[in-house]
């Protein structure tokens, strides 16, 4: 009997997948890779806006080591730090570039344009702040549009995540346009034609970790799934409240619901931004790590529903 037992274990493991050198059943789901590949400081953008800084128009890219998948699925991780601060190595970018390159996907941590204006303060700096770093993530999406057979993308798959400001440009990206952003801040329209469309690179998904909306109507405008991520104290963008202007992760939530768009929310009770106990723009101790890593998993899960049943 005993040699039967072990018999059927060993028989079970066989069938089991074997991914860079770990036993593991979903790929997009779980960490399926041990090991990954960085390419730093890789350049999407060779010919910059005048008197804009270079370092603005890097990206690290994060690749699953020993992948032999011809066509891959990538998300693109921009960085939080209101518009005025943080690069591709800030917070949890890396962390979630590694983590969701294990589990099959590939990364690209990028930087996008800083503002020098107070952009906590001033409405109008904050929108034109974010409409700027939408045009560059419209470069990084070009430049892997005409580079996906190099990189083995999957360009039907492309999802937009970030945290804070990072989650606010992937919201804005899929949801808003030019004009509407120009909307926003109550400017006049640009004397050229602005091409209204919403989504025009049918991004498949957006990560919003503590990140808001400048207006929920724009949710009309695309039927893209969203997952969220938010402290129900954040004080930088409100859960809930809109008095600065930005529409939290709950309001998203509610009228996603209305339109019934694909979305989920987890909410840590208690938590300030970042999913902080207090927050801290400078610090982030192993407890709120192991946060980050738990939104993590809760965005892999909601995305393999969406995307890979």
């Amino acid at each position: 009997m005993l040699n039967l037992f072990i018999t059927g274990c060993i028989m079970i493991c066989l069938t089991l997948p074997l991914y860079g050198g770990q036993w593991q059943t979903t790929r997009y789901k779980d960490r399926v890779f041990t090991g990954i590949t960085v390419n730093k400081d890789l350049v999407y953008q060779p010919n910059p806006p005048a008197h804009a800084k270079e370092k603005y128009y890097l990206l690290d890219l994060y690749q699953p080591q020993n992948d032999t998948s011809s066509s891959r699925p990538l998300i693109i991780w921009m960085h939080g730090g209101g518009f005025k601060f943080g690069n591709k190595k800030s917070r949890g970018t890396p962390l979630w570039s590694k983590r969701f390159a294990q589990r099959g996907y590939v990364c690209a941590a990028v930087n996008y344009r800083l503002s020098k204006k107070n952009t906590l303060s001033d409405f109008t700096a904050l929108v034109k702040a974010c409409s700027d770093a939408i045009e560059d993530i419209n470069q990084v999406l070009s430049f892997f549009k005409e580079n996906n057979g190099l990189y083995r993308i999957d360009t039907s798959r492309i999802i937009l995540a970030g945290n804070s400001a990072g989650g606010m440009i992937a919201l804005q990206s899929v949801y808003s346009n030019a004009e509407l952003m120009r909307q926003r801040m109550q400017v006049a329209a640009a004397s050229s034609p602005v091409s209204a469309t919403r989504n025009p690179l049918h991004i498949a998904a957006v990560i919003n970790f503590w990140g808001g909306m400048f207006d929920t109507s724009w949710l009309k405008n695309a039927g893209v799934p969203i997952v969220s991520v938010h402290g129900s104290k954040d004080r930088i963008v409100p859960f809930r409240k809109t008095d600065n202007g930005v529409y939290g992760s709950f309001i998203i939530h509610k009228n996603a619901d209305a339109l019934h768009i694909p979305n989920r929310l987890k909410v840590y009770e208690g938590y300030a931004h970042e999913l902080q106990k207090k927050f801290n723009p400078f610090w982030a101790g192993k407890a709120t790590k192991v946060r980050w890593q738990e939104a993590g998993q809760f965005a892999a899960d909601f995305l393999y529903e969406e995307l890979f049943r």
